[in-house]
């Protein structure tokens, strides 16, 4: 190549500075030079902790559900089921026609491809524990639309990711930006972080008393996933925040965290109605509160709900996949990606 064509080929090149999250200057098309490695790592990180639900062997939950369930225990987890099921679909959407295509530098996009994913995984996971259980599909799909404490969840979570699932929104302006960051903390922040986190802890109380054993790991690994969702979520809030020199306004945020609490706690009210053997609709909003002050902290922001304590410690050893497994009844459940997770 001729001198002069090489240089003028090297200043056409995309630099790491010419990336942004959003409103970037570089070509989107090219890969690296990498501005966000630890975007490349999430992606990474995923691709280890793969798996698929024909996996798990589900025969001991078709027993426990139909013969050692109490109609409470039944009644809580159906619901709990019937609120994922259309949770991660939302997710789904969410990711793919709302957030990723507002990216502008591709090693967040194919870290989010790869998240659009996996929520059709999640999806895929709740349909096989309803019909391997033989749970009424149309009647468990449709709770979300009939059973009010359900539905305002979703609905609020519509009503927060509604605007910014319009295509060609105008990130240069100050106002639309600062509505797409909100959107995007509550989504990152409270749908995946609490509500996902949160969503998943009656089943696991079920587990801990040796009920519900398989559709439990199941959900083990829907965590793991749900975890590296939130922490890329945050991780790109505080880039956003930082890139375009935005405040978000305080009172937005703990509105944000208000509603949320005000859903949780009816939702908590209907599922758990009567409580179950270690654990109660008090423990559940208790929960979500202290996870929210946790997301809260990750995000740089103060707590939403001051002295809200950690009612559940177990909860987190779920997210961490790393119990003895017997090698000839289940596959081995310590992945790689397990310890390389963190906050920060």
């Amino acid at each position: 190549m001729p001198l002069s064509s090489k240089a003028d080929s090297q200043q056409q090149a995309t630099r790491a500075e010419d990336k942004r999250v959003v409103n970037g200057r570089g070509d989107i098309n090219q890969l690296a030079p990498f501005r966000y490695p630890w975007a490349w790592e999430c992606f990474l990180s995923a691709n280890r902790n793969h798996w698929t639900p024909l996996e798990i062997s589900m025969s001991d939950d078709v027993h426990d559900y139909q013969q050692r369930l109490t109609e409470t225990e039944r009644h809580v987890f159906e619901n709990v089921l019937a609120y994922l099921t259309t949770s991660d679909i939302l997710a789904m959407r969410n990711i793919g026609l709302a957030v990723m295509e507002k990216m502008t530098a591709p090693e967040l996009q194919i870290y989010q491809a790869r998240q659009v994913y996996e929520e059709a995984l999640h999806t895929w996971t709740y349909q096989h524990c309803i019909e391997t259980l033989g749970l009424d599909q149309q009647e468990i799909y449709n709770r979300y639309r009939v059973v009010p404490e359900i539905h305002a969840k979703i609905a609020l979570a519509n009503k927060r990711l509604e605007r910014i699932l319009a295509p060609g929104l105008d990130l240069t302006n100050r106002d639309t930006l600062h509505e797409f960051a909100l959107a995007y903390l509550f989504f990152a922040a409270v749908f995946e972080g609490c509500w996902f986190y949160n969503g998943f802890t009656p089943v696991f109380a079920l587990q801990r008393r040796g009920l519900m054993k398989a559709t439990a790991q199941q959900f083990q690994y829907i965590m793991r996933d749900e975890v590296l969702h939130c922490g890329f979520g945050i991780r790109v809030i505080r880039q956003l925040l930082e890139e375009e020199n935005l405040q978000l306004d305080p009172r937005a945020v703990q509105e944000i965290w208000e509603e949320a609490d005000a859903a949780e706690t009816a939702y908590a009210g209907y599922i758990l109605r009567e409580p179950i053997l270690g654990y109660s609709a008090d423990l559940h909003c208790a929960q979500f509160r202290h996870i929210a002050n946790r997301r809260a902290g990750q995000l740089g922001m103060p707590g939403p709900f001051p002295g809200a304590e950690n009612v559940l410690p177990w909860l987190d050893e779920q997210a961490n996949l790393r119990k003895e497994k017997n090698f000839f009844e289940t596959r081995v459940t310590e992945y790689q990606a397990g310890g390389a997770l963190d906050w920060n």
